[in-house]
């Protein structure tokens, strides 16, 4: 057995019970020694190159097929999680027949799901990285599903009450959004990451694509649209137990080994997260970038099916809708584009963005401000070419989401590679909020908007109800452009804030944290300890 003194032991103590070390072996407590704070910012090993930390505290281990079972599972909810937002659009007709709302209203009710989602996407943020993951996504499964089958049961004369129940599913979705990814985020590293983030996002434009489908071909049989509120809640019960019991609580940092107990920093404040993401460009403008793909995805998301609907009507290719159960054959056109453009897109850009990046580190945001670059001449010409041919329309359409699918997963990569593990659920509530505030939350209800105002000078017909549609379409051409130029930013600050996430990562703490930790840590060992002149057994 071997001898310490009390002072180096009482020391050792003061600085565990603190957080400000971590453990390596030592020589002298035949165990464990604590990594002090050199004025450098570095603890332990990084600070002396002697200690390495130990692997049960920098490291939580996960067989290889729990870890892909578990992204498995996810990708399933975020399926489910998709066909809720878009089961409406699906039968948007029906819903306007039945409590008698125009385009600007109709418009409103997507604002108000995307509205609701993003109040409450920075506290689910704050939750996630603080809380447990797996709970938080609980409570959203339960809260969407059981709001999406009370919404089905409510009479037409309570419209209000349809509008505040797709507000309540946007709030259970805001869980989903915000905190999956950085779950696969912290079961995968490098070149895993990139692709299971792929697939998980190959499920957003299927979920949306089946969410039309479902909701038209659930109506079409049925003869009622409500139905198709009141199936989804079964696949809802099943996602929840498929989480509960395949889905583990990952500690965060987990696959990088930068766990919170291994890097040894004290949990910071949301504010402070904030602050530090307010000053990482690299993920300020590709929030900005993202916003712009939100505000294009939401409005053609939400109006495209009645868009081409009426277009057929102006061919001649199909009778005006008068009564509450329209024709759900564009429903079911747009759905299976918008599955097929989804899966191929995403493939795509996760495939190029990971062989393109082993030639030029900014790959990523290149990729993207290419792809929205090219979207605009597709949507543009898919929009104008709508009164001519319908076949030439739906041949851009269908690029043009393809173009748009390339950025799903290349974005979520580009997130967490320049964000700290402890932010990550943060900076995914940040992004969600800011992408629909200004991008889905309001495109809908703008389209709508300007298409009714555009209505009120020209003649009630088909034809102009068409026209006017269009044209307010034209809008996200231009949105779709800057979005193309705030990737092209991106690229420019894309390597320092990477270099700098890694940085932190590995446990170096900015100047000023530097100092204060120096400051206290001296204070602590000048003023507490008290020599000893026995030595005390180990």
């Amino acid at each position: 057995m071997q001898l310490c003194s009390a002072p180096v032991l009482t020391q050792r103590l003061q600085l565990a019970l603190l957080g400000m070390a971590t453990e390596c072996t030592d020589p002298c407590m035949g165990g464990t020694q604590s990594q002090a704070l050199n004025p450098d910012g570095h603890y332990g090993a990084l600070a002396s190159g002697r200690c390495v930390p130990s692997s049960a505290s920098a490291s939580w281990s996960l067989p290889r097929w729990r870890a892909y079972l578990a992204a498995a599972v996810l990708c399933y909810i975020n399926l489910l999680n998709y066909m809720n937002w878009f089961i409406i659009p699906g039968v948007l007709l029906d819903v306007q027949k039945y409590f008698h709302i125009s385009d600007s209203h109709a418009g409103l009710l997507q604002t108000v799901f995307i509205g609701c989602l993003l109040v409450s996407a920075p506290v689910f943020g704050y939750l996630g990285d603080r809380h447990s993951r797996k709970a938080t996504l609980s409570f959203g499964i339960l809260l969407w599903s059981g709001a999406g089958l009370s919404s089905s049961f409510i009479s037409y004369q309570y419209c209000w009450l349809f509008f505040l129940s797709r507000g309540a599913v946007g709030t259970g979705a805001a869980s989903y959004s915000t905190i999956a990814p950085t779950v696969l985020g912290d079961l995968f590293v490098k070149d895993q990451r990139t692709c299971v983030l792929a697939v998980f996002y190959i499920f957003i434009p299927v979920g949306s694509g089946l969410g039309y489908v479902l909701g038209s071909v659930v109506a079409e049989l049925t003869g009622n649209w409500r139905w198709a509120l009141r199936i989804m809640p079964c696949l809802d019960a099943l996602a929840l137990v498929l989480l509960i019991l395949l889905v583990p609580d990952i500690p965060r940092g987990a696959a990088e080994k930068q766990g919170e107990v291994a890097v040894g920093a004290p949990r910071s404040s949301w504010c402070e997260d904030v602050r530090y993401l307010g000053k990482n460009w690299s993920f300020v403008f590709s929030t900005l970038g993202v916003t712009a793909i939100a505000f294009v995805t939401g409005a053609l998301g939400f109006w495209a099916p009645k868009f081409l609907f009426e277009a057929r009507v102006v061919h001649g290719l199909q009778l005006p809708c008068f009564q509450e159960q329209c024709g759900s054959q564009d429903s079911l056109i747009f759905g299976a584009l918008t599955v097929a453009t989804g899966i191929i897109g995403v493939i795509l850009g996760a495939e190029a963005s990971r062989r393109y990046k082993k030639v030029n580190p900014r790959a990523e945001p290149l990729i993207c401000a290419s792809s929205l670059f090219a979207t605009a001449p597709c949507l543009y010409l898919a929009l104008i070419l709508a009164s001519r041919t319908l076949l030439a329309s739906y041949v851009f359409l269908a690029l043009g989401e393809l173009l748009l699918s390339c950025n799903w997963a290349v974005v979520a990569d580009i997130l967490l590679s320049v964000v700290v593990p402890r932010c990550r659920g943060t900076a995914e509530a940040l992004q969600i909020t800011v992408a629909h505030i200004l991008g889905d939350a309001g495109s809908p209800y703008l389209t709508g908007l300007i298409s009714s105002v555009l209505q009120t000078g020209r003649p009630n017909s088909y034809l102009q109800r068409f026209l006017s549609l269009q044209h307010s379409f034209l809008c996200c051409v231009f949105a779709i452009v800057l979005g193309g130029g705030c990737f092209l930013l991106t690229a420019l600050h894309l390597e320092r804030d990477q270099a700098q996430a890694r940085q932190s990562g590995k446990g170096t703490l900015g100047s000023k944290d530097v100092a204060s930790r120096n400051t206290e840590h001296q204070g602590l060992l000048s003023g507490t300890s008290t020599p000893a002149k026995k030595p005390i057994l180990q």
